[in-house]
């Protein structure tokens, strides 16, 4: 077990890769993914935020932990009402594993249950960590497994498990997430496009944990896939102030809501990502990447080219996306987005 995360709260089945990789700064590691090499061979520099959007960021988990409570809420109640005791959280790790703390620690207080927790790798373009799925396999039953993750972008990740789930008869790849404005995951919180505290920072709200590597000379056949542990940050960890912040906001008498139920056409925020690469003349659609933590994420470890915004003074959803933009020197462009509050847009290198 490796990270500041609690053992009662989750089982990380990931391999220790701590001291073996050295980061790449942003814009060499850009380079390198828009030249071929996959992201998941290399780890970024972390961003050091600066004091002007560390206030922001504590005002945003101020702002947005009773509306994340309530979407961990009805997520919560969805996987108990499908699964109840028997049910295996498995979480995306990094970004679905706060997540999934969450979910877990809200059906122990008002079930009484105390239900598993595991969180393992994704990676686009690679698949799951067959290894990391065999260990839960041998321990529950394919029935009984529930994806969870953060958030939805325009769903990459999702048909990724898609492909990934064929391997493992009985296991539906569906997601748990808390907001999923692209109409794709089976469980949602909410369809809003709402800020997720966690979504605004990196490792340190993710129990001090890099995003997950693969590369054959690091990573064994018999390995799960890696994450590096920043114990160097151990000072500056706010991993528990989120889960902390939302928990204490918890609403055990929350009436049923039907937003899931609402008739939006399926992977509709795919179809928006193909418009706006249209209207931008982009020709991979991995460099758009539509939504409030996937635009977060485009500005702390891609190389930015501009931002959408569905108004330009939405303070109250977007402060820290505005102050990120204003401290790289990126464009805000006003657009009429159909199902999200801000879309990232990614500099093509070949243009630098």
């Amino acid at each position: 077990m490796f990270s500041t995360y609690q053992l009662d709260d989750v089982t990380i089945l990931l391999k220790d890769i701590s001291g073996l990789i050295t980061p790449l700064d942003t814009k060499a590691r850009e380079k390198k993914i828009q030249s071929g090499t996959h992201y998941s061979e290399m780890l970024p520099v972390e961003y050091e935020p600066s004091e002007k959007y560390m206030r922001i960021y504590k005002i945003a988990l101020t702002e947005y932990a009773g509306i994340t409570a309530d979407a961990v809420a009805r997520a919560a109640e969805r996987i108990w009402a499908e699964k109840q005791e028997r049910t295996a959280l498995v979480s995306l790790a990094r970004a679905g594993t706060s997540i999934g703390v969450l979910l877990k620690r809200y059906i122990k207080r008002k079930y009484g249950a105390d239900i598993a927790h595991y969180t393992i790798s994704i990676i686009r373009g690679r698949g799951i960590d067959k290894n990391a799925m065999n260990y839960i396999l041998e321990r529950h039953r394919p029935e009984d497994i529930q994806f969870v993750d953060g958030w939805i972008g325009k769903g990459a990740i999702q048909r990724e498990l898609d492909n990934a789930v064929q391997a493992f008869p009985g296991v539906k790849p569906g997601l748990a997430v808390l907001s999923d404005p692209a109409n794709i995951a089976d469980i949602t919180g909410t369809r809003e496009d709402f800020l997720i505290a966690s979504s605004c920072l990196n490792s340190v709200v993710s129990g001090l944990l890099s995003r997950t590597f693969l590369r054959s000379d690091v990573i064994g056949e018999d390995d799960f896939h890696g994450a590096a542990f920043y114990k160097e940050l151990m000072d500056r960890d706010r991993t528990y102030e989120f889960i902390n912040a939302v928990e204490e906001k918890f609403n055990f008498s929350l009436p049923a809501d039907d937003a899931d139920n609402s008739p939006i056409k399926r992977y509709a925020g795919l179809d928006e990502a193909k418009d706006i690469c249209e209207k931008f003349g982009i020709h991979d659609i991995n460099l758009v990447k539509p939504g409030i933590g996937e635009t977060t994420r485009v500005l702390l470890r891609r190389v930015p080219w501009k931002i959408l915004v569905y108004r330009p003074d939405d303070e109250r959803h977007l402060g820290h996306i505005y102050q990120l933009a204003r401290e790289k020197g990126v464009e805000l462009v006003e657009y009429p987005l159909k199902h999200y509050r801000a879309c990232g847009l990614i500099q093509t290198m070949s243009d630098q």
